[in-house]
């Protein structure tokens, strides 16, 4: 059947991940147990509840402050959190745009509103100068859906929304069990590797389809 839909994770698939950075940067404000919470895929404790948006921004950063017995400011911990961002290539976000002229182009991404807020829509995202939403028909965040991958409740909020049929679906995600999730409701999925240049390969899936 062919692909009408091509479904994109964020991190480490656009965005190049160095998550020991974050974890540095954390313990370096004070979160000494950052590296027990921090995960390249899916947080835990209070970064989970920020990511499925079981609580807001202000609880979150307070959790902060009391945990770490400093009056953490939110520079410190928007700094904390952007050390997960190596970079972002140019040359993805081009070919996201070429990309939209023939497809359907989505994000599905385990994510939180510091990053989303203060980051990511807004024209620092980009070299281009253009935030993310620019780049996509649609994004589904995990912290606005209230719910994270692997989780199966995304996967039936976006297909229920966007009226995708996951049969024309192509999934690109850097975690086994979110590929395992896709794999799970029918769509075509590749796997890439944190930094990889993965056009060539994502060509050849959406050309044999």
């Amino acid at each position: 059947m062919k692909i009408k839909n091509i479904v994109f994770d964020l991190g480490g698939v656009i965005i190049d991940l160095d998550g020991e950075e974050s974890i540095r940067r954390f313990k370096e404000i004070g979160i000494t147990n950052a590296g027990e919470w921090l995960d390249p895929y899916e947080q835990k404790g209070v970064f989970l509840e920020l990511e499925n948006g079981k609580i807001d921004v202000a609880t979150f950063c307070n959790q902060l402050r009391a945990y770490s017995g400093k009056d953490l400011s939110f520079e410190e911990i928007i700094w904390a959190w952007l050390g997960f961002v190596v970079d972002v290539p140019l040359y993805k976000l081009d070919y996201l745009l070429k990309l939209r002229e023939k497809y359907n182009v989505y994000l599905l991404s385990n994510t939180n509103p510091i990053i989303q807020e203060q980051w990511a829509r807004t024209s620092k995202f980009s070299e281009a100068g253009r935030p993310i939403n620019d780049y996509f028909d649609k994004m589904y965040a995990s912290y606005e859906v209230g719910i994270t991958k692997p989780n199966r409740g995304i996967f039936e909020y976006m297909l229920g929304d966007s009226g995708m049929n996951p049969l024309e679906t192509l999934f690109i995600d850097d975690g086994v069990k979110n590929i395992e999730a896709g794999i799970s409701f029918g769509m075509h999925t590749y796997q890439p590797q944190n930094g990889e240049n993965w056009i060539e390969a994502v060509d050849d899936i959406i050309d044999l389809s």
